[in-house]
């Protein structure tokens, strides 16, 4: 799928539902039979939705998330442009443009979501289990392999998480540290599967989902305890430990999913009681 076949403007072709990964990993299965431009479109802003692109933060270059989501840069191109007319994303151009996340409006979205994140939950939930199993070993990995560089490191990153403001700020925070456990676990291979996992989820990917703006700080202050804790324990050379804190610390994740869709459904069934109401 490195060409676009997508005809008629932003319409585009119709999805190929036979297709395997046409979108990529648990995120990626087809909806209904749509246009790739909708599939593309919807995802995008379930995206941005729940968090996985905070208000600020560039969306990676149009080859680059044509590539992630298996599409044609045509198909992105008409999809970026609905973001725009959403007001979701600004578009600057020249040296250090792109497209930036805006917050999105009141409302905008909660359809999305539901559709998105329902349709494909089965596969949400196995695959973040797995994550969750596969960050265990690469922190156990970590606790064995570490060396006094990989130790320096994660003190700085821990600090850098501990200092950082909330919101985009401290997601990039929280990136660098799990990188730099990754690093520390000496398996090249491992990291790569890893990364390769979360990317089945995730488009922003090693970057971690960080929910909406209500109950952001109470999380990420959670996930600073987690932190400080699972550094310790891979400092200290306790293998065990460090496996166990991480299982139980990524699986944030997909509560925070959980919590995207509990909104979404209540959202729509507060509109389908206004229009009954009306």
């Amino acid at each position: 799928m490195g060409q676009d076949d997508s005809r008629g403007g932003a319409g585009g072709a119709r999805s190929d539902v036979a297709t395997d990964g046409a979108l990529g990993g648990a995120l990626g299965a087809p909806l209904a039979p749509t246009t790739r431009v909708d599939d593309i479109t919807d995802r995008l802003v379930t995206a941005i939705t729940i968090g996985e692109y905070l208000p600020g933060s560039r969306l990676p270059a149009e080859r680059d998330l044509a590539a992630s989501l298996r599409v044609g840069r045509m198909t992105v191109r008409a999809a970026l442009a609905r973001l725009v007319d959403q007001g979701l994303i600004v578009t600057q151009r020249g040296r250090g443009g792109g497209s930036f996340v805006q917050a999105p409006p009141p409302g905008v979205g909660t359809d999305v979501v539901r559709r998105t994140l329902s349709a494909r939950w089965s596969d949400l939930r196995d695959t973040s289990e797995a994550i969750s199993r596969l960050h265990g070993v690469v922190a156990e990995a970590a606790a064995e392999n570490r060396t006094p560089a990989d130790v320096e490191r994660l003190h700085d990153r821990l600090e850098g998480y501990r200092e950082a403001p909330s919101g985009l700020a401290s997601q990039k925070a929280d990136e660098a540290l799990h990188v730099a456990i990754a690093e520390a676990a000496g398996n090249a291979t491992l990291r790569g599967v890893l990364f390769d996992l979360e990317a089945r989820v995730s488009i922003s990917a090693p970057a971690h989902l960080w929910g909406g703006p209500d109950g952001m700080r109470e999380m990420e202050l959670r996930a600073l305890a987690d932190h400080e804790a699972l550094v310790v324990a891979i400092c200290d050379g306790r293998a065990a430990d460090a496996a166990g804190i991480a299982r139980e610390h990524v699986k944030i994740d997909l509560e925070l999913l959980e919590r995207e869709l509990g909104r979404a459904d209540a959202a729509d069934r507060r509109l389908g009681h206004d229009r009954l109401g009306g």
